[in-house]
């Protein structure tokens, strides 16, 4: 049967992938319950356009859909102005405020000490444009080269470059502007 083989190729293809698919929708929603419903949609297009899935790199793949999803999403439900805003310091802080699980450390104090400094790399990942956050997100957290993060962005290696190298800029400076601050 038809639906069976459309079963059987999205369990293969998809479902390895869906935790890449989370953290990318959780990058750009900002949010863990958005980020559930986009991955819910981005499964759903993937399932409807399986057939037509030729091969090839199937992460990039659902990571394209995936992101196609979020942006529809957060255009539905969330003001054009949010989207490219430099600075979502209020909605990104509430997120990170709730914290996110990290493995315990020897000490207390090293605990406290890590805590503090991933809360300042989220914080400061979380205050970086989308296309640059995006760049970010798809390399340096979920490993993609730059051809497949092209592919997925659909802009020019270069352009991913560029996004890459600023977004690494920005995220220097900002943390250097932190420690700055808390001396």
């Amino acid at each position: 049967m038809v639906a069976d083989e459309d079963q059987a190729r999205f369990r293969s293809v998809v479902l390895p992938h869906l935790a890449d698919a989370y953290a990318l929708a959780r990058w750009l929603t900002g949010n863990a319950t958005d980020a559930e419903d986009v991955v819910q949609e981005a499964c759903l297009r993937a399932f409807r356009g399986i057939r037509g899935f030729a091969g090839g790199n199937a992460r990039a793949w659902l990571l394209t859909i995936t992101r196609h999803a979020a942006f529809t999403w957060l255009s539905k439900n969330r003001s054009s102005a949010l989207l490219v805003v430099d600075d979502l310091e209020e909605t990104e802080r509430k997120e990170l405020s709730k914290g996110f699980p990290f493995e315990a450390s020897e000490t207390p104090e090293a605990a406290l000490i890590a805590k503090a400094d991933a809360n300042r790399l989220e914080s400061a990942i979380a205050q970086l444009p989308v296309p640059f956050r995006e760049a970010l997100v798809l390399r340096d957290v979920q490993g993609l080269d730059y051809r497949e993060i092209a592919q997925v962005t659909k802009v020019p290696i270069g352009t991913v470059m560029s996004r890459l190298a600023r977004a690494r800029r920005r995220l220097v400076a900002s943390i250097a502007k932190d420690e700055t601050q808390a001396r």
